[in-house]
């Protein structure tokens, strides 16, 4: 599992963009955010908040990826439908969820399943975790997020 101080270096999956690969992206910042469900609507606030500012995240040096259980061709429909700019990562399998132990039980409508916890992780050009995020409310996130990227970089 996980957790701040440890290498996510050796990371690859399917994305919108080809095959997502932390080894790929050293000497770059990387924004790693995990969310339950492509077209809902807290998911796709925190995509389009996300989008909105990949250019300022960019000019910092920094990749924003989101993972989600969805297949790719669901992640290009919600890319196409809410003209997303940033790369989304299909983890069908769980691996990375797991990994970053985001799967927990949850209640939805009256019965129990598993699902993911909205979590963020920041990731430093050297392929550390140096900041995370659990059970993240989207109102103001990406701004706490670049806020965070910010102070690390000048640390």
């Amino acid at each position: 599992m996980y957790s701040i101080g440890d290498s996510a270096a050796g990371i690859k999956a399917p994305s919108t963009l080809g095959t997502f690969d932390m080894q790929a992206r050293r000497g770059r910042w990387v924004v790693l955010y995990f969310y339950p469900k492509d077209n809902t609507s807290a998911c796709t606030l925190e995509a389009r908040d996300f989008s909105a500012a990949r250019e300022t995240f960019a000019a910092e040096g920094c990749d924003i990826v989101g993972v989600s259980r969805d297949s790719l061709r669901t992640h290009q429909g919600f890319c196409t439908r809410q003209e997303l700019s940033i790369e989304l990562v299909s983890d069908a399998d769980e691996t990375l969820c797991t990994a970053f132990d985001v799967i927990k039980p949850k209640v939805m409508y009256g019965k129990p399943c598993r699902g993911i916890v909205r979590s963020t992780f920041l990731i430093n050009p050297e392929g550390v975790i140096v900041r995370e995020w659990r059970k993240v409310k989207v109102p103001g996130h990406v701004e706490a997020v670049l806020a965070a990227l910010r102070e690390e970089k000048a640390a």
